[in-house]
């Protein structure tokens, strides 16, 4: 077994035995992963961090996606050498910004990041987040940047839930989960 496959197969490991799952959470039907307990414990943390980032090329910078890709996405980023984009919710930012709305498998939201001050044109970018599920989300993410002239790289998660179609909605992109939900 090659080393990223242990180092995958380490950060699965590790987010199995300490990932909290809360059932109808946020709204009845719903099951939410909390990955704080990940978080806070150094080894699977850095495990994580470490498998988020393995195997990509060529990438300018971190994308990271309100609110625990954020932490994710920076980590990763440090990792790399790289600086981090955080895509915030609606309201979070000062004007002007770009911004996209979309639908979640609960609702609607809208994602932003700044209209000044990060010229994303050109530059090659590695989306990380916590779960992929319906694919909204990280669609919409990976929307918004391409219309900033953004190239998307990849998307990195911690997990993916199957039988969603978050995979399918992001065909035309490179998807990498560290374990299926």
């Amino acid at each position: 077994m090659d080393e990223s496959r242990k180092q995958i197969e380490r950060a699965h490991a590790l987010v199995e035995a300490r990932a909290r799952r809360v059932q109808d959470f946020p709204e009845p039907g719903v099951e939410f992963l909390d990955l704080t307990p990940v978080l806070a414990d150094a080894e699977a943390f850095g495990a994580v961090i470490d498998a988020l980032g393995l195997g990509w090329a060529d990438i300018d910078l971190v994308a990271g996606l309100d609110a625990r890709g954020f932490l994710l996405g920076a980590a990763v980023a440090r990792e790399l050498g790289l600086g981090v984009l955080a895509i915030r919710k609606a309201g979070k930012l000062p004007p002007p910004v770009h911004s996209r709305t979309y639908s979640l498998e609960y609702g609607e939201a809208t994602l932003e990041i700044p209209a000044e001050g990060v010229d994303l044109r050109g530059r090659r970018i590695l989306i990380v987040d916590d779960v992929l599920a319906t694919g909204g989300t990280v669609g919409a993410s990976i929307e918004l940047l391409e219309e900033c002239g953004a190239e998307i790289v990849g998307v990195s998660v911690v997990l993916e839930v199957p039988g969603l179609g978050g995979r399918d909605k992001l065909s035309s992109t490179t998807v990498r989960s560290l374990s299926e939900s």
